[in-house]
């Protein structure tokens, strides 16, 4: 089953970026990922899956409130 990942939410990653963070922001959600580092501002597209082997924990969750 796949992660609760929400547009907003804050990821801290098992590997660190080249410029030293490791933490990402989600800012598009589907089959694939758009996440941006949260030290240099850097964006990049990534798969679902490898995006969930590669999150050490969720930092910040914002909830989908809509219904």
């Amino acid at each position: 089953m796949p992660m609760k990942l929400n547009v907003g939410d804050i990821v801290q990653t098992k590997k660190s970026h080249p410029c030293g963070g490791n933490q990402w922001e989600i800012t598009r959600t589907g089959m694939d990922f758009r996440i941006r580092c949260t030290t240099c501002g850097h964006e990049t597209w990534i798969s679902r899956v490898k995006l969930e082997k590669s999150i050490k924990k969720i930092i910040l969750s914002v909830e989908n409130n809509d219904k």
